[in-house]
This record gives structure tokens, C-alpha cells and sequence, in this order.
């Protein structure tokens, strides 16, 4: 039997029962760093992170903290992080050549060595640039701590600054056996995989041929779960890695369904061909789109005039005529109400949000962000839930009500800046790069 079907059929996709009250949606960043930290402080048995990164800053050193607490307190406890391994061995970007945060990981192991703890370097391809992990999911103990976000300061509003985020917590072990397996099984027994927190030293030559098999076996690699029919709701949890893999099909073939509403979340405006296909289908249905973006200014990679100019300060700004060519070609169902697209910007906090809402019915929890690098290149996963008799309905309408709080409604296109706008360095740069189609590189890597 294949995977999946013409039309989506949950009874070809593993999953497993939610009872509605194992669900809880948080909606801040400050709320999900204590929840973070409190169940890191009453684990007793497992702590398994996967996240891309953890930062060397106030808020990535109270997380480490918290578990190499945890885990000198407990030796039983068995903790391990799992971050993308050429994140790991780089500094920021444009911020010239700094050590990388798996530096700081090696001197807090020395530090305070611990059999029971260990960081995990997952390397999806020999570049960081041509793909990286992109998995999302914190397991402790029976518990599912799932979040788009990374750990660091911004992300866990430690400071002024906050990067708003969708969070859930999932009460449910047999979800948190699965998530766990797939990390220990498939992540940490893999030759490919490194140890961030002892010193480095690997055969490059070598290395590029266990990614390389590493990859092949991710592209083959799903969730495992009990053989059993799921009630409801359900909850389905599913991957993928590279072109036309199942998590992909999952999330086209969930476009296929909407007969009444579709919500999308998404940080960067650059929807793959295939996903703009299914939404003009939509549309011309007669069913009703919404899609929540973050305006040019709560891009992660805006820089204020004010601030001197890098060229990743440009992307922002390629998002913006990408959703301002979409919405032009889509006018009339601006015009109608059919189409919504909002903005989201408050202060100077900036927006990373994921994910689908389907007719009231589905409800895709992901760290996707619906864009070409992540339909072709990182390693991703999302969590699928099915609630046909809306018994999750409060907490979907409390969290899409939290999510567009901070929202601005384009009522035309013309609303969005275009290219004559832009300040001096970003027009010419994004001139010259359009002359030569490397804006379509871009489009496609970032």
C-alpha cells in the first residue's frame, strides 16, 4: 500500500489519539522559555532537545546551565541536544570570524564532564548553505515541547527583543517515544553525527561520503509509531529531506483540501511554485485564504538605514517585492475579501512563525517555513493534527487571535513598497542582482 493516496487518507498515516486536554498552546516567548525551564528542572528520566541552534548568550547559558544541572543532580536523567553541525562551528553572520558556539560547548564539558550529557552536531548536507537541520521537538520525559524557534536570546525574550514563535506543549507519551526514538536512532547512532562538545577531528574526505550516505538513509527515515487506529482527535507526526519527499506530499496534498478556509504562517514571503499553484486552485474554488507573514521590518534580518548595510539586509526587501508581485497578480480577490494577507510587526521584535489551519479540521504544528530551501534542502518535520469534531476549536481560535493581534489587514498592493522606495544601497544592489537573475539564486537558498 503506498504512503499516501491521490487524497489525503489518515488511515495511511501513522498516528496516534490526542485526548484534547494532553494539548496546551503558550503564547509568548517568555512563556515558553519557563515552561522550557521547568521541565527541565523536573525531568527524571529524558531530556532529547532538537532545535538548529544553541546560542552562546544569556539565554542559550541558562538553558546549558539548567541541564548540566539536571543532569549532575540526576545521573539516571539521560540528556542530549541535538543542533546543525555547521551552525555550531560558525559565528554569526556578519559579524565577522568568531568560534562558533560549539567552542563554548567543548569548555563547559571540560568544565564539568558528565557520561550522562551529551551535544550532538547533525550535519544534513557537506554546506551548511545547501542544507541543515531543521527538525524541531523537545522531549522530556513524556512531554512534547514543540516550537519553531532556536534558543537563544531573542527567541526566548531575553532582553528587549523577542521573536515571535508559535508553542506547544503535548502531554502524550507515545508521541514522545516516537520523537525520541527518531533522534536516538536515526541522529545520534549515525557515523555522520558529531560531538560538538569534545574537539573535532574528522577526515574530510571520509566525512563527505557518511553525509552523503547519511542523507540518503534521512531520505528513507520516518516516525514510529504503534500499529493502531488513532481516534480523535489525532495527532500524526512526519518528516522529510530533499525533493518530493513524504512530508512534502503531506503538506500538498493537505492544500488540496480546504473547502471553506485556509491559514498560512509564514516568516519569509517565498512560496514554492507548487504551493502557489494550490492556493490559485483554491481561490478560484471559491474557498477563502489567509496568509499571516511578517512585514519587511519583523524580518530576522532587517537592518535600520540607520545601521551600516550588509548584504543579508537585502532579503527582507526581496520578501517584500515577492509578496508585492503575488498580491498584484491577485488584486481582485484582495479586493473581494476572498484573499487576506497580513502583516505582522510590533516594535522591534520581528516574526517566525509557521504553519496551517485547514476548514476548522487540521492544524499543522511545523518549523517549515513553506519556502524552495525547505521543500528541497534541510531536513524538516511537523506534527499533523486531525480534530473533525472540533474539540481542540478554543485553543485554535485563541492562538490565531494572539497571532493576529499584531497584524495590519493590505487591503491593495499597492500598500507594499516596490523597489523606488527602498533606501539607496538596498535599490541598487536589488537593481544590479535582478539584471543578473541572481535574485533567483536567493530565492532559492535563503
Amino acid at each position: 500500500m503506498p504512503f499516501f493516496s491521490p487524497r489525503l487518507s489518515l488511515d495511511q498515516l501513522p498516528g496516534v489519539t490526542l485526548p484534547p486536554d494532553s494539548l496546551q498552546t503558550l503564547h509568548s516567548a517568555s512563556e515558553f522559555r519557563l515552561k522550557l525551564l521547568e521541565l527541565i528542572r523536573n525531568a527524571s528520566t529524558r531530556i532529547h532537545l532538537a532545535a538548529l541552534y544553541l546560542q552562546q548568550d544569556e539565554a542559550g547559558a541558562e538553558i546549558l546551565d539548567a541541564l548540566y544541572q539536571a543532569a549532575s543532580s540526576k545521573p539516571q536523567l539521560d540528556v542530549r541536544i541535538f543542533v546543525d553541525a555547521h551552525r555550531a562551528q560558525r559565528g554569526l553572520i556578519g559579524q565577522g570570524k568568531q568560534a562558533g558556539n560549539a567552542a563554548w560547548y567543548c569548555q563547559r564539558a571540560e568544565q564539568q564532564p558528565l557520561a550522562n550529557l551529551a551535544i550532538h552536531g547533525v550535519p544534513v548536507q557537506g554546506k551548511e548553505l545547501f542544507g541543515v537541520l531543521h527538525l524541531k521537538g523537545f522531549v522530556i520525559d513524556d512531554q512534547v515541547l514543540y516550537s519553531g524557534a532556536s534558543l537563544n536570546n531573542v527567541y526566548l525574550h531575553v532582553g528587549e527583543r523577542y521573536r515571535f514563535d508559535r508553542y506547544h506543549l503535548l502531554q502524550h507519551a507515545e508521541l514522545a517515544d516516537s520523537l525520541s526514538q527518531f533522534l536516538l536512532t536515526q541522529l545520534a547512532e549515525d557515523p555522520a553525527v558529531i560531538r560538538l562538545d569534545r574537539p573535532v577531528s574528522v577526515d574530510k574526505r571520509l566525512q563527505r561520503l557518511q553525509i552523503r550516505q547519511f542523507r540518503a538513509r534521512l531520505a528513507q527515515a520516518q516516525y514510529q509509531l504503534p500499529a493502531q487506529t488513532a481516534g480523535s482527535p489525532s495527532i500524526h507526526p512526519i518528516c522529510g529531506v530533499g525533493r518530493g519527499n513524504p512530508f512534502n506530499k503531506l503538506l500538498l496534498q493537505l492544500l488540496r483540501l480546504p473547502t471553506q478556509q485556509l491559514v498560512i504562517c509564514t516568516p519569509y514571503f517565498n512560496l514554492p511554485r507548487s504551493v502557489l499553484l494550490q492556493i490559485d486552485s483554491l481561490l478560484s474554488r471559491g474557498v477563502s485564504v489567509e496568509i499571516i507573514v511578517g512585514d519587511k521590518l519583523a524580518n530576522d534580518f532587517y537592518i535600520p538605514p540607520e545601521q551600516p548595510f550588509k548584504l543579508i539586509g537585502c532579503l527582507p526587501y526581496l520578501y517584500e517585492m515577492n509578496l508585492r508581485r503575488f498580491a498584484r497578480k491577485r488584486q481582485s480577490y484582495l479586493q473581494s475579501g476572498q484573499l487576506c494577507l497580513r502583516l505582522w510587526q510590533h516594535a522591534a521584535n520581528s516574526y517566525h512563525l509557521k504553519g496551517l489551519w485547514i476548514d476548522q479540521h487540521y492544524m499543522l504544528l511545523t518549523g517549515n517555513n513553506l519556502n524552495p530551501r525547505a521543500f528541497n534542502l534541510d531536513l524538516e518535520n511537523g506534527l499533523l493534527i486531525h480534530d473533525p469534531a472540533q474539540q481542540l476549536q478554543a485553543q485554535r481560535e485563541q492562538e490565531l487571535a494572539s497571532i493576529r493581534e499584531h497584524t495590519t489587514a493590505l487591503r491593495h498592493y499597492r500598500e507594499l513598497q516596490k523597489l523606488h522606495d527602498y533606501p539607496d544601497k538596498v535599490r541598487k544592489l536589488l537593481g544590479r542582482l535582478g539584471k543578473l537573475r541572481i535574485d533567483r539564486l536567493f530565492y532559492r537558498l535563503l
